[in-house]
């Protein structure tokens, strides 16, 4: 799990980045504009950045120019845009940014381009230190000592009881009834496999997104445990005017 800021000024993409990103098991923190952006990247420490070109206020490669002045580049940035010429993507890479995503993107390219903004994070962190092995007969000091997380209990009484369950359907009922019953809790199982993650659980089924969410919706199943983790910080200014713009428009 990492936490990532996300920084544009159209709502639409902001809540879909966010949801996409959620799913994915991180911590998404949204920005509305450059003045947003400066605040959140000093309070919230994001572990990666995708920051768009075109914003109202300041645009993307001007604050990256700004960061990079400022010696404050200690994180990897994606930059975004629709209308961004080569040229643009150009100064922004060698300015420092790490990559260049043109909207709309593609999920499969958003998910390529965070999983290796967040391995090039890890590698300018450097590597984890190695435990100290201790010498046959001597016993490391507590702060020296490795603790691995204990298993999550109840995910796994959970999967235990949907898979006891599956194994459980009646036969006698009619086809479509124990069909339904039977995706009911193939999915809820999947999804505490997969730690509700939308992306992965429509991958292993088969499935698009969207059609998985619409399955979910007419089986009934409760999302609950899969709510989006998102922090917002936005201007009322740049809010209301998401609001009234209604859907999202790419750059």
């Amino acid at each position: 799990m990492a936490n990532i800021l996300v920084v544009d000024d159209e709502i639409g993409i902001r809540e879909l980045l966010s949801e996409i990103l959620s799913d994915e098991g991180h911590v998404v923190t949204t920005a509305d504009s450059a003045t947003s952006a400066r605040h959140l990247r000093q309070v919230s420490a994001p572990d990666l950045i995708l920051l768009d070109i075109w914003m109202p206020d300041t645009d993307g490669v001007t604050l990256l120019k700004e960061w990079v002045a400022g010696g404050q580049l200690n994180t990897p940035v994606i930059m975004m845009s629709g209308h961004a010429t080569l040229e643009t993507a150009g100064e922004a890479t060698r300015l420092g940014a790490l990559d260049f995503l043109e909207k709309p993107v593609a999920l499969a390219r958003l998910l390529g381009a965070v999983r290796s903004g967040l391995d090039h994070a890890q590698r300018m962190r450097g590597p984890n230190p190695v435990p100290a092995i201790p010498a046959q007969g001597e016993e490391l000091a507590p702060s020296q000592r490795v603790r691995s997380a204990p298993p999550d209990a109840a995910a796994e009484r959970e999967a235990g009881a949907l898979t006891a369950q599956a194994l459980s359907i009646n036969l006698d009922q009619p086809l479509r009834e124990a069909r339904d019953q039977f995706e009911r809790v193939y999915f809820e199982y999947q999804l505490s496999k997969e730690s509700y993650s939308m992306t992965r659980v429509a991958d292993r089924a088969g499935l698009e997104r969207t059609h998985l969410y619409r399955k979910l919706k007419q089986l009934g199943v409760e999302l609950g445990r899969g709510a989006r983790r998102t922090e917002r910080f936005e201007t009322p200014t740049a809010a209301g005017h998401g609001a009234a713009g209604g859907a999202a428009s790419e750059e």
